[in-house]
C-alpha cells in the first residue's frame, strides 16, 4: 500500500481500541464531529469515547500507520426483532486527511465486518449524510445497499 502524499509504502494496522487509546482517539473523534458541523470540543470528544468504552456500549477500531493513529470506526450493538439476531450499527467512520486515499477506510470497514461476523450478527448497518458522496461510493463498492424498504425517523429530545 502506498500513500497518496508520496510513494513511500507503509503498513496500516487496524486493531481494537481501549481506554488507554483515548489520547490518540479523541483528536480523531473531535475532527469527525467537526466534519459534521459540530464545534470542536476535545474534552467532549474524550469524555464521550471514555464513557462508551468504560460502559462497553460500543466497539472502537483504531487504524495506525507507523504507530500513529490515522482513523477509527465506532460500532454499536443492537438487535433486530424481525430477524431475531444481533445487528451492528457502524455509527462513525473517520480517516485523517493525511491518510485518505491509501485504503485505510477499506481496512477499517473490513475489520468491522469481521467483528460483526465473529459476534454472530446478521447485518452491519450504517448511515451517512446525503451529501457525503465519497463515503457513499465507498460503501457501495463494498457491497452495501441503500435501504429502500424502511424509512427512518428521529425525535429530538
Amino acid at each position: 500500500m502506498t500513500s497518496d502524499q508520496n510513494d513511500k509504502p507503509y503498513d496500516v494496522v487496524v486493531r481494537y481500541a481501549g481506554l488507554d487509546d483515548l489520547d490518540r482517539l479523541a483528536p480523531l473523534f473531535d475532527a469527525y464531529r467537526v466534519f459534521y458541523e459540530q464545534p470542536s470540543d476535545p474534552a467532549v470528544a474524550r469524555a464521550f469515547l471514555a464513557e462508551r468504552l468504560r460502559l462497553r456500549e460500543s466497539v472502537l477500531l483504531l487504524a495506525e500507520v507507523d504507530g500513529a493513529a490515522c482513523g477509527f470506526i465506532q460500532l454499536y450493538p443492537y438487535f433486530s426483532s424481525i430477524a431475531a439476531t444481533r445487528t451492528w450499527s457502524l455509527m462513525d467512520l473517520y480517516v485523517a486527511e493525511s491518510a485518505r486515499g491509501a485504503g485505510v477506510a477499506r481496512l477499517l470497514m473490513a475489520k468491522a465486518a469481521e467483528h460483526a461476523r465473529a459476534t454472530g450478527a446478521s447485518q452491519l448497518e450504517l448511515s451517512t449524510a446525503h451529501g457525503n458522496s465519497r463515503a457513499q461510493a465507498l460503501y457501495e463498492s463494498l457491497g452495501y445497499e441503500l435501504d429502500t424498504v424502511y424509512r427512518y425517523y428521529s425525535l429530538a429530545l
